[in-house]
């Protein structure tokens, strides 16, 4: 028996495979794919290197790190939950196939979880294309087939809390009562 959910994510992979997909527009995907896989790592890399980046390097290598703990090693195992492909064979994938879970989607989180991190501490005209491409990686595993739309939804919502968390622990580090008692004093 399929879960509601599990009927809209199906119908919208079908309306991406028969309507969204293009022979011309697949290696893009792919490739915007594969940044989402490691690309993420190396930015988080390069803003750290330099003096001017390297608090938004910071957050976000953190956020990261966080984000692949929770995503890979604790929710993608209680979850457990098998690819399209793998529960419904009609809906044909593109290129390489994952081996692991699919909930929640990895290459959204990760992007997101630098994007969204980035996107607070640098200029807008840098963080809103961070946070675009990250949203072509999310959408790349659908048009891919790789992914449930609610996979990636999910990945987002994990991402989104993570570099919250990270933004307000490490960068507006709120009052501790020390801090408020040596301005009172």
């Amino acid at each position: 028996m399929v879960s509601s959910i599990t009927a809209v994510d199906v119908s919208v992979l079908v309306f991406i495979r028969d309507h969204l997909r293009f022979r011309w527009l697949t290696p893009i995907m792919q490739g915007i794919s594969a940044f989402g896989f490691f690309g993420w790592f190396v930015l988080a890399v390069l803003l750290l290197v330099f003096r001017k980046t390297r608090e938004a390097g910071k957050a976000a290598a953190v956020s990261l790190a966080i984000e692949a703990i929770v995503v890979n090693l604790v929710m993608k195992l209680i979850f457990a939950r098998v690819r399209p492909f793998d529960a419904f064979d009609f809906l044909m994938p593109i290129g390489k196939l994952p081996t692991d879970y699919s909930f929640p989607s990895g290459h959204t989180a990760n992007s997101f979880a630098v994007a969204l991190s980035a996107a607070h501490m640098l200029p807008k005209k840098a963080g809103i294309p961070l946070i675009i491409l990250a949203a072509l990686v999310a959408y790349s595993r659908l048009y891919l087939g790789v992914h449930y739309p609610s996979d990636v939804i999910c990945g987002f919502l994990v991402a989104l809390v993570i570099s919250q968390a990270v933004w307000y622990f490490m960068v507006k580090k709120p009052e501790t009562a020390e801090s408020k008692a040596v301005e009172s004093e």
